[in-house]
């Protein structure tokens, strides 16, 4: 998956919302998206024996990830774009990314040295793309994993787990080993994460192959 390319077919969701808000402090709705993420965490690492927080928790990161949009564009509609939000929209991304991840990661749903795997694959693939933009190398969105891509199987794989649960089908096995659904997501993230991680790497290293 990488959403992260088609960001801009989102307009449409976010356009009509950022007229209407073009007087709010962009950083505001900042604010508010990572008090949803921080939740949407909560959600998760509660939600093992309480399923009904997965659909809750689901319906948070899909609103966290959408004030994450809103922001900038509110910003940008308003001319109030600045290298202070920019810096501020990241640090919140990453706070938020282990908000939501690690509300698994620490949780019974999931194995914690895997959870600690998919936390440094999401972070690592974060800072990949940030730092090739602090050496003057193009910021990179590109990629195997994307934030949009977590943001979405942060979304569905809740709920496939809450599905399954009703089904009677909780974890599915693996050569012998039993796995919840909520761990795929995570080995995906730990695996895939840490791909695009390296991806991302190499990709700044050839930019950067003639200086």
């Amino acid at each position: 998956m990488v959403l992260d390319g088609h960001r801009g077919k989102a307009d449409f969701a976010l356009a009509p919302v950022a007229r209407r808000l073009i007087g709010v402090n962009p950083n505001l709705i900042s604010w508010i998206g990572l008090a949803l993420a921080f939740a949407s965490g909560l959600c998760m690492y509660l939600s093992h024996g309480r399923e009904w927080l997965l659909p809750v928790g689901a319906a948070l990161v899909i609103a966290s990830g959408y004030m994450d949009a809103l922001d900038g564009k509110i910003a940008k509609m308003a001319g109030k774009a600045s290298k202070k939000g920019d810096y501020l929209d990241h640090v919140f991304d990453r706070y938020a990314d282990v908000f939501m991840i690690g509300g698994v990661a620490f949780s019974a749903w999931c194995d914690p040295y895997l959870g600690m795997l998919a936390l440094i694959g999401v972070l690592l693939t974060s800072y990949m793309g940030t730092q090739a933009q602090a050496v003057g190398a193009p910021r990179l969105y590109a990629g195997l994993l994307g934030r949009a891509d977590r943001v979405v199987l942060s979304t569905l794989f809740p709920l496939i787990q809450f599905a399954m649960g009703l089904a009677g089908h909780p974890s599915f096995e693996i050569a012998g080993h039993s796995f919840y659904w909520m761990e795929a997501m995570m080995a995906w993230f730990a695996v895939v994460g840490n791909l695009t991680a390296v991806q991302r790497g190499i990709s700044t290293w050839r930019n950067m192959s003639g200086e």
